[in-house]
C-alpha cells in the first residue's frame, strides 16, 4: 500500500478511546430518528462496549425511544419488562439473559449486555413509566415461543379468540418444535399452516388496531407482534429448503418491520437503536448481497425513513479472540481471529493503524455515484470485509468469511478495533436443541 494511502487513512482516523471520543459520531448523527449499530461477529466484547458507550449517550443526550435488537421477540420482552421495572418482573435484568435458552444464548446472554441492561434499569428508574427506554427483538425464529405466548394472553384477555390460535397450534402440534420437520412436510403440503396463521393473525391486528386506538396498551401490542413472529417464522421455515435469497429476505423485511412497527407505537418523536450483525445493519446495495437479490434490513431502513435521518455504523477488527462454535448448536468456545487475509479492508486499516482503535466518519452516502476519471478514496474502493457467525472455521475464512464491500456506501460511520476479544458468557454453555441449524452463516 503507498504510504500516501497510509496517510490519508491516518489522517482520515479518529480517536476511538472513550465516550467522550464518539462526540464526531454524535454530531454527524443530529437529529436522526434512526441509528443501526452493527458487529462483525456474534462474539467479541469490544463491538458490544462500543454500542452500550454510544447507546448510553443516545438515550441520555437524544432522547432515543427504545433499543431493538437482532433478538427473539418473547425473550426480549422479559428484558424490556426488567429494565422497565414492570411489575412482577425481576429486578436484575442479567436475570433474563441467563435464562435464554435458544441457541447461540452467549449472543445476548453475556456480561456486557449485563451491563448495559444494569445501566438501562437505572437510568429509567428514575424516569416516569411513559417516558422508559424499552428493549425489544426484532427477528423471527421464535414461532412455538410466540405461539404460546398468543394463546396465554388471549386465555387471559380474549378468551373468544382462542378457537383461531388452537387451528394454528394443532396443525403445528405434530412437528413437535422441529422447524425443519415443518419445512420438509411443506414439500408435500405446500401452504402448510399458512390459512391458519393468516386468520390469527387477522384476529390479533384488528385487535391491537382497537386497543392502540384506546390505550397504545403495549399487552395488545406484543400480543400482535407475537403473531407476526408467527407468520413471519412460517414463511422463513417454508422458504429456507429453497436455493437463493428469499428466506434472508423474508428474515430481513420482518425485522425493518417490527422495526416500523415499534416506531409507530411509540409515537411521532419515536427514536430507535438498533444492535444487529454488520449483514444486517450494513447497506447491502453497497456489498455482493445485492448481486444475488438479497437485501439488508439498513438498506430497508434508508428506502423507507431517509427524511428521518438514519445513520449506519460498521464494526470491524484486524485479528484477536471470538466467541463461536465449531458447528450448529455446539458448544462455543473462545476461538482465535486470525489475521485478516491479504487485500481485506481489515488488512489495510491493520497497515496504517497498527494496534490502535479508530473511528471513521463518512461523508453522506450517494450510492449512485458518477464516473470518476481518477483513483477513488480508499474507502470507495470495494475490499473483502470480515463477517464472522455463530459458526466459525478459521481454517476455512478465506472461502466464506469476506463480504466485497464499498465501505463507505454500506455505512455512514466506521468502528475500527485492531484486536478484540471474546466476549464472556454468562453461564456454562451446552449444545441446545435441532433448531439451530436454521441459523445462516455469517449473522
Amino acid at each position: 500500500m503507498p504510504d500516501t494511502e497510509q496517510a490519508r487513512i491516518r489522517n482520515a482516523a479518529l480517536p476511538l478511546a472513550d465516550p467522550p471520543s464518539l462526540d464526531p459520531l454524535l454530531e454527524r448523527i443530529g437529529d436522526a430518528h434512526y441509528v443501526l449499530l452493527g458487529e462483525a461477529s456474534h462474539g467479541t466484547a469490544e463491538y458490544y462496549r462500543v454500542r452500550d458507550a454510544l447507546t448510553r449517550r443516545l438515550i441520555e443526550e437524544k432522547g432515543f425511544s427504545f433499543v431493538a435488537v437482532e433478538g427473539d421477540w418473547p425473550d426480549c420482552q422479559a428484558v424490556h419488562r426488567a429494565v422497565t421495572g414492570a411489575p412482577g418482573a425481576p429486578g436484575d435484568p442479567a436475570e433474563v439473559l441467563a435464562g435464554f435458552r435458544r441457541w447461540p444464548t452467549w449472543m445476548w446472554g453475556n456480561t456486557d449486555m449485563a451491563a448495559f441492561t444494569r445501566w438501562l434499569r437505572r437510568h429509567n428508574g428514575n424516569l416516569p413509566p411513559e417516558r422508559r427506554v424499552g428493549f425489544f427483538g426484532l427477528d423471527v425464529y421464535s414461532l412455538w415461543e410466540s405461539l404460546h405466548a398468543v394463546l396465554g394472553h388471549l386465555r387471559e384477555h380474549d378468551p373468544d379468540r382462542v378457537g383461531h390460535a388452537m387451528e394454528a397450534y394443532r396443525c403445528f402440534e405434530p412437528y413437535a418444535q422441529d422447524p425443519q420437520s415443518y419445512a420438509l412436510a411443506t414439500r408435500y403440503l405446500p401452504e402448510g399452516c399458512e390459512p391458519q396463521v393468516i386468520s390469527l393473525l387477522g384476529e390479533l391486528r384488528r385487535s391491537a388496531a382497537r386497543t392502540d386506538a384506546l390505550d397504545g396498551s403495549l399487552a395488545e401490542f406484543a400480543a400482535r407482534q407475537n403473531a407476526e413472529v408467527l407468520a413471519g417464522a412460517e414463511r422463513y421455515y417454508r422458504a429456507m429448503l429453497d436455493s437463493g435469497p428469499q428466506s434472508w429476505n423474508i428474515r430481513d423485511h420482518h425485522m425493518a418491520d417490527t422495526l416500523d412497527r415499534l416506531m409507530e407505537h411509540h409515537g411521532p418523536d419515536a427514536k430507535a437503536v438498533v444492535w444487529a450483525h454488520n449483514t444486517h445493519v450494513g447497506d447491502a446495495r453497497a456489498t455482493d448481497m445485492a448481486d444475488i437479490g438479497e437485501v439488508s434490513v439498513g438498506q430497508l431502513v434508508r428506502e423507507r425513513h431517509m427524511g428521518k435521518g438514519v445513520v449506519l455504523v460498521g464494526f470491524g477488527s484486524y485479528s484477536g479472540t471470538v466467541m463461536a462454535a465449531d458447528e450448529w448448536g455446539d458448544v462455543p468456545r473462545v476461538m482465535d481471529v486470525p489475521p485478516a487475509h491479504a487485500g481485506s479492508l481489515e488488512d489495510l486499516l491493520h497497515g496504517a493503524l497498527p494496534g490502535e482503535q479508530a473511528l471513521f466518519v463518512f461523508p453522506h452516502v450517494q450510492l449512485q455515484r458518477p464516473p470518476s476519471t481518477g483513483p477513488r478514496e480508499w474507502f470507495h474502493q470495494e475490499r473483502g470485509h470480515r463477517a464472522i457467525g455463530v459458526v466459525y472455521r478459521p481454517r476455512y475464512e478465506r472461502v466464506g468469511n469476506y463480504v466485497p464491500t464499498v465501505l463507505a456506501e454500506r455505512y455512514d460511520a466506521f468502528c475500527y478495533l485492531d484486536r478484540a476479544q471474546a466476549l464472556t458468557p454468562l453461564h456454562a454453555l451446552a449444545a441446545e436443541s435441532p433448531e439451530e441449524q436454521t441459523w445462516p452463516v455469517g449473522v
